[in-house]
């Protein structure tokens, strides 16, 4: 029995490894306020299911309010910059981050973060199935707002 690998190029070509250049990210995402935030992976872009990542430029003296992913677990890489997270019932922990730093976000673990020095550029990744962005207001312990999208998320 002979194959042809030929007739599975098409689908590998298009279906295969994406290499998605730097100059092309996608602003047409979700923003804040000192914040720009740009697509690399997401569902609209290549087909990702259960994954979002991009970037995200945070000028100085913005602050990204309170919030959670779901179940989805956050990983934030820092490039440049000099990042602060805060997190806990009354936010009454704190951890720094700078550049070449990873920050691991656990599911439900709701996290502002502001910059400390400068511009702050990061990487953030958020992974699996059910994407969703919950805000709280920490003074009044409320959830301030929440939006969720089956297929497209920012950080």
């Amino acid at each position: 029995m002979s194959h042809d690998h030929h007739e599975h190029a098409p689908k590998w070509k298009h279906d295969g490894v994406r290499v998605i250049p730097g100059h092309t990210l996608d602003p047409n995402t979700a923003q804040t306020p000192g914040m720009d935030r740009k697509a690399a992976i997401n569902f609209a872009r290549v087909g990702a299911q259960k994954i979002w990542a991009g970037t995200v430029s945070i000028q100085p003296n913005a602050k990204t309010g309170a919030h959670h992913h779901g179940e989805l677990e956050s990983v934030i890489y820092v490039v440049r910059g000099k990042a602060r997270m805060r997190w806990g019932d009354q936010l009454e922990f704190v951890a720094e981050a700078g550049p070449g730093d990873f920050i691991y976000v656990p599911p439900f673990v709701a996290a502002p973060g502001n910059q400390r020095s400068g511009v702050i550029v990061a990487i953030p990744i958020l992974a699996g199935l059910h994407h969703q962005y919950v805000g709280y207001d920490f003074r009044k312990g409320q959830v301030k707002r929440t939006s969720q999208s089956g297929r497209n998320v920012c950080f």
